[in-house]
């Protein structure tokens, strides 16, 4: 990344590339951004709620991350060894990895608001993310001390092929205190989208490559603190890594088509950007969705419940008639409408005395 840094031809190159983003760019923005806020202002979902889609996305995420990287245990297998259940059949390195991306992303979503984005953070998180491996304990927490590749994983776990040369290993120091310091200022500075800092720094970092292993299970988790501290605060309850597992060939050719460009005259981010604002929107989407219809029944209270059961068997109703029918106190049922507004299922008709309700 080269913006926000005293140097000018560091930030003529990030201001250049923003310059020349399409509108398609700027179109997906606006549309994520309102999504979230609608995620923002809808529902106020229940503690019990949350933590149930929290540990669900755990088990999804960290599936799909590991599996990204040639690991081989289902989201099931997961569960269960997170449960403390036995399983035999995988290598001991897939359960470590995996252990190791559960907790670190746990603790992100737990604490991401007193997690300070800095290169010890990274490191630290790298050390966190591998301290079961034990095959990794020499190069925990400390980049590169030889040239590694990023190559292409296959459904088993196999390389397929070397998708690009990354940064030779006595320059990955000095490149990630730059990237760092450059995301850092940016962030401060507030002139740039967060979402275009945040898919410039990934681009980045994964041209780095500044670890022996473990590089993109690390972008994948700093994509989830990041975002979380730019306001994006679905990102506990919709995953973000099986988003990217499942559309794991374009996410490697968006890195080549991009990553190929970096070092050149003319970088060219847009590939990647565009791969990147699409994995969020579709993110964006499924969150709304959780206020959707199809999960109303684990958003409402019982009494609110039979509000909304009562106001789809007719065509409309007063709150008056709602109270009678439901046997719902009259400050409940106001409040069921309330809630019911918010969420788009129901709308007002009318004022005063003859102010009536009916699904939308």
């Amino acid at each position: 990344m080269r913006f926000l840094r005293k140097e000018p031809l560091m930030l003529n190159a990030f201001s250049r590339r923003l310059e020349n983003f399409p509108p398609e760019i700027w179109s997906k923005i606006t549309k994520i951004d309102e999504l979230k806020g609608q995620w923002i202002g809808g529902v106020r979902l229940s503690p019990q709620v949350l933590g149930r889609l929290q540990r669900s996305v755990l088990v999804t995420s960290t599936g799909a991350s590991t599996r990204i990287e040639g690991a081989r245990l289902s989201d099931e297998d997961i569960e269960k060894l997170m449960r403390g259940i036995s399983i035999q059949k995988f290598a001991d390195r897939d359960k470590q990895e995996v252990k190791g991306y559960y907790e670190l992303l746990q603790n992100v979503f737990d604490s991401w608001k007193r997690i300070r984005f800095s290169e010890n953070t990274i490191k630290h998180f790298h050390k966190e993310l591998l301290k079961y491996v034990g095959k990794d304990k020499l190069h925990r927490g400390e980049y590169k001390k030889t040239e590694n590749k990023v190559q292409m994983i296959d459904a088993e776990g196999k390389s397929v092929g070397i998708l690009f040369d990354t940064t030779p290993a006595y320059l990955t120091s000095k490149e990630m205190q730059e990237l760092v310091k450059a995301t850092q200022n940016a962030f401060e500075a507030k002139k740039y989208h967060s979402l275009l800092i945040v898919g410039d720094f990934l681009v980045e970092f994964l041209n780095i490559h500044p670890f022996q292993d473990g590089n993109g299970r690390i972008s994948r988790i700093l994509t989830n603190l990041l975002l979380l501290q730019a306001g994006y605060q679905y990102m506990p309850y919709v995953s973000h890594e099986k988003l990217i597992e499942d559309n794991k060939a374009d996410y490697y050719m968006a890195l080549r088509k991009s990553q190929k460009t970096l070092k050149t005259k003319n970088p060219d981010i847009i590939p990647w950007l565009d791969f990147f604002l699409s994995v969020i929107h579709k993110q964006s989407q499924l969150a709304v969705e959780l206020l959707s219809k199809e999960n109303i029944e684990k958003l409402l209270s019982p009494k609110q419940i039979a509000v909304w059961e009562y106001l789809q068997s007719v065509d409309e109703a007063s709150p008056g008639d709602i109270a009678v029918k439901t046997k719902v106190a009259r400050p409940t049922v106001a409040q069921a409408l309330g809630k019911l507004m918010r969420l788009k299922k129901i709308e007002r008709v009318g004022l005063g005395r003859s102010t009536r309700y009916r699904k939308i």
